[in-house]
């Protein structure tokens, strides 16, 4: 059977970096990220969801922090070097991403965002992160994952 590939799977392919894909079952209805690690058998410390942002400037920014976490809107407007952010509405998110909520991965999207990840992630090993799609996540090193979207560690999540 041929594997379902992700816009995000094939950039990562293309860019010959390696990482690791966990399926989970959605017809329970739990997406959360708390959920999904226990489904992946993760720590939620090493599963990260993907928050889409808008400054001030209207300019759109992307912050990967741990499912337990909240983004702090204040740290995360200086680490973009914003007056403010505000979380965009769950309606925008298609159209800016390419991806639908839940399933919305910081590789791949319509276009390349200035994306910021929670420092914490840079002592792991790995870390999981949305696939793409609803049910499929992938595990790469950080560092691989700052390298592919070009992003910056910064403290951006509430202590």
């Amino acid at each position: 059977m041929a594997q379902i590939k992700t816009n995000a799977m094939r950039i990562l392919d293309a860019k010959k970096i390696s990482y690791g894909m966990k399926i989970y079952e959605t017809e329970d209805g739990k997406i959360d990220g708390v959920s999904v690690a226990q489904k992946v058998n993760r720590d939620p410390k090493e599963v990260y969801k993907t928050l889409v942002t808008q400054g001030t400037s209207k300019g759109i920014y992307v912050f990967v922090i741990p499912v337990e976490k909240e983004l702090d809107l204040k740290k995360a407007a200086k680490a973009a070097k914003e007056k403010k952010i505000d979380m965009i509405a769950v309606k925008d998110i298609q159209k800016l991403t390419g991806y639908i909520r839940g399933g919305c991965s910081p590789v791949g999207m319509k276009k390349q965002y200035p994306t910021f990840i929670e420092k914490c992630a840079e002592g792991l090993e790995l870390m999981v992160v949305s696939g793409g799609k609803i049910g499929m996540q992938i595990e790469i090193k950080p560092q691989d994952l700052i390298h592919v979207t070009n992003g910056t560690f910064a403290e951006v999540i509430k202590a």
